[in-house]
């Protein structure tokens, strides 16, 4: 039986007439059980490197969600405060030496939280607006884009900002509102639907997960990466009815939503017969490639679906670090460094793949970033939502980049870009600028000649 799936021919109608369940899927102690309490995941978090507070570390957190599945403690606000306050960047899995799979039950207990916590009035309401009636509706989201492209463009922006009338609204708003994504001309919602032809000989066919917010402020990116592609010599599809990964939604214990969105995903990208499905976005990646979990409970005839959706899956500069005949970069005579997002390095795995990419540019000086493994605060909307706690990230990322020297700061995923972009914009520094390693592949990148 269906989870509610979105009619794919017609994926707005259903999802404004669909009342979302909330399926009940707590943590599970096969999982939990993994934790041996040993602590060498204190120091890979983030929130407890700030804080020093156990129960804002994973391992804290864990014995929360079980004393919460026992019944000894109640789903109530310090509960909610402490698994909020986690900015699910997985560090913790790649130091755990028992394979805990963190982010698997930090998730579970969201959606627990969002069966059993009713939160404050506020907070319900943006919820519901942003990611149950905007995200999921790409004519929504892209009407909304245009009227914040022009509120920005306007000079309205900058002359709000410019009367610090926002200082006086409670919850940071001034420092949220500086957070705000640039919505770019033209969307790039124009290139759904197409097929661009590869440059020179065709070597490969990809799909591109576009994704949703990306169309709009990364249409950008979203172009650097078919054209680096097409000069590798992949022509490059681009289904018309993909939408939103449900990342967002996954992360904010809306897991039914999730659901729906991936199966139309899954249902978009069906009949597309190419070597890989390419994401330029970390934290959509890692979703993308965790859809099965999602069916492992509910919606079971959608498993084999999702698995063979999510084995096609790369992240872009993955899937270019496997090509081992890759055209020539030209030459780049600066100083960079590279910022892992943690969705890549730490939920995918995926370490090498952009270093090896970065190191064949020519004259590139590419220089480590120390902790380059520690999350600058962004984590999706957590900026957002934790503003306080991603800000004081942000400096502590911001101290590592100033260490390097480096005029270009590099990384893989447009969220930590709006974040590092934030940082670099209250540096005193400057001349510095901050680019996905798409567009500076794209920048250095030569067409083929016919082979």
């Amino acid at each position: 039986m269906s989870t509610g799936a979105l009619d794919v021919k017609d994926p707005e109608k259903h999802a404004a007439s669909a009342e979302p369940a909330v399926s009940r899927e707590p943590p599970e102690w096969k999982y939990y059980s993994k934790c041996i309490h040993c602590g060498l995941c204190l120091n890979a978090c983030p929130t407890y490197r700030v804080l020093g507070v156990e129960m804002d570390s994973p391992r804290g957190r864990i014995y929360q969600m079980i004393q919460v599945e026992q019944g000894r403690l109640p789903v109530g606000e310090a509960y909610v405060r402490h698994i909020d306050l986690c900015l699910n960047c997985r560090a913790c899995e790649t130091a755990c030496p028992s394979g805990v799979e963190y982010g698997r039950l930090v998730e579970a207990a969201r959606s627990e939280i969002e069966r059993l916590y009713k939160r404050p009035y506020l907070s319900r309401l943006a919820r519901k607006m942003f990611l149950e009636q905007l995200l999921p509706h790409p004519h929504r989201l892209e009407a909304a884009g245009r009227l914040l492209r022009a509120f920005q463009r306007s000079g309205l922006e900058r002359a709000v900002l410019a009367s610090r009338l926002l200082k006086l609204v409670p919850g940071r708003m001034e420092a949220i509102a500086r957070l705000a994504p640039r919505m770019e001309k033209p969307f790039f919602t124009a290139r759904l639907g197409q097929t661009v032809p590869a440059q020179g000989r065709r070597r490969y066919r990809v799909a591109l997960f576009a994704g949703c917010i990306a169309n709009l402020a990364f249409a950008g990116v979203n172009e650097a990466t078919v054209r680096v592609l097409t000069r590798q010599g992949c022509e490059v599809i681009i289904p018309k009815t993909q939408g939103c990964c449900g990342a967002l939604h996954v992360h904010a214990g809306l897991r039914d939503l999730a659901r729906q969105l991936a199966e139309a995903n899954i249902t978009a990208f069906a009949h597309a017969p190419v070597d890989a499905i390419i994401t330029n976005a970390a934290g959509c990646g890692a979703v993308l490639k965790e859809y099965p979990m999602l069916f492992e409970r509910v919606g079971a005839e959608w498993h084999e679906p999702a698995e063979k959706f999510s084995a096609r899956v790369r992240d872009v500069t993955e899937f270019l670090a496997s090509i081992d005949d890759n055209y020539p970069f030209a030459p780049l005579k600066a100083r960079a460094t590279y910022q892992d997002p943690c969705h890549l390095l730490h939920a995918q795995r995926v370490r090498e793949a952009p270093r090896k990419l970065l190191a064949a540019i020519p004259e590139l000086e590419l220089v480590e970033l120390k902790e380059a493994e520690i999350c600058c605060g962004s984590a999706g909307i957590y900026n957002v939502t934790q503003n306080a706690m991603a800000e004081a990230l942000l400096q502590a990322k911001m101290r590592r980049i100033d260490e390097t020297g480096a005029d270009i700061i590099l990384t893989a995923n447009p969220g930590c870009l709006l974040q590092l972009r934030a940082g670099i914009a209250q540096s005193p520094r400057t001349g510095r600028r901050v680019m996905h390693v798409v567009e500076l592949l794209d920048q250095v990148s030569r067409e083929p000649t016919t082979k």
